[in-house]
């Protein structure tokens, strides 16, 4: 996991002055904080079809039928739908490999979501639209991670969003070494303790689906299937009654080894976590010295306890 993982963005949130209005929406998390780890590609599709900085407004307007027009919002000019949609088509035909897409949020190119949808010749609008860039992003990968810089102030979403896309990345590295069933297996077993935090009736759905792998022709089908249903269950936020039953479920593998002092500090150190009283990282600190001290093979490969790298600090606060 040291390879530098490849990620889109809004060319506006890396610092590039490339907005409607000459200026930038840097997002610190993405260049500060994430950018050690991430290789990105950025994108402006607004310059990218050929218009200047600065420049009038861009809005979508909704047409009858459910259509969506890309317009100057100072009504001047002729549409820039077209250009959009096609220069979309074709960047998005580019970006399989990525694990992840940062967008910038409210932009009638890039949004992700709440964009305004205007009606036309009036202001009147409602926050019901999708850039159409993105729109063309989504529907293409409906398994990648895409998140707006604003979501990803939210330490719930933000930690959400890494993981999946160190999740992906992996798999792509998987899939790029050359797939057999017996790794895309062990791939599914490294992450059992990852997928339980995040949904217990996703977790035992997909289980089914790999015990099942043998029924299927292409191993390739199955793996892009495998994708799709590995991503939608990480798009679930890992709750906290979900963690604890995870500390709970690998607090047995010690029964043994612990003392009856080491089992009482370690159960009140789990139900402290589950009551709001200690972060996350408090029991999985105590867990991994004891995984040190007592070695287990299963546990030792179990992405849960680094599925992303530490200094992100993403599990000290929740």
């Amino acid at each position: 996991m040291n390879e530098k993982i490849p990620v889109g963005i809004s060319a506006c949130l890396l610092g590039e002055n490339v907005r409607f209005d000459g200026g930038h929406k840097r997002c610190n998390f993405a260049t500060d904080e994430l950018a050690p780890y991430i290789r990105y590609e950025p994108v402006c599709p607004e310059i990218a079809i050929g218009l200047d900085t600065p420049r009038p407004a861009l809005r979508l307007v909704e047409l009858q039928g459910g259509e969506v027009s890309l317009n100057f919002s100072n009504g001047k000019g002729e549409p820039m739908t077209r250009q959009m949609r096609s220069f979309s088509q074709r960047k998005v035909a580019t970006l399989s490999h990525l694990c992840g897409y940062i967008v910038c949020a409210k932009s009638p190119s890039c949004g992700m979501e709440r964009v305004r949808l205007y009606q036309p010749d009036s202001n009147v609008n409602r926050k019901a639209g999708r850039g159409l860039f993105t729109a063309e992003l989504m529907a293409a990968f409906p398994w990648l991670p895409v998140e707006e810089e604003g979501r990803l102030n939210d330490a719930a979403i933000r930690e959400n969003f890494v993981e999946r896309i160190f999740t992906l990345n992996e798999l792509n590295q998987l899939w790029r070494s050359g797939l057999t069933r017996s790794k895309l297996i062990a791939f599914h077993s490294r992450y059992k303790l990852s997928l339980l935090a995040h949904s217990q009736k996703a977790y035992r759905e997909l289980g089914r689906f790999v015990a099942a792998i043998d029924n299927w022709d292409s191993l390739e089908a199955y793996t892009c299937e495998y994708r799709q249903r590995l991503m939608d269950l990480l798009k679930n936020q890992a709750t906290r009654s979900n963690h604890t039953n995870v500390l709970m479920h690998v607090q047995g593998y010690f029964r043994r080894e612990l003392n009856s002092p080491q089992r009482q500090e370690l159960a009140s150190l789990i139900d402290h976590y589950r009551r709001g009283l200690q972060p996350l990282l408090a029991p999985i600190t105590l867990l991994k010295h004891y995984m040190a001290e007592y070695p287990n093979s299963w546990l030792a490969q179990q992405r849960y306890f680094e599925p992303y790298p530490e200094a992100l600090r993403l599990r000290y606060g929740h």
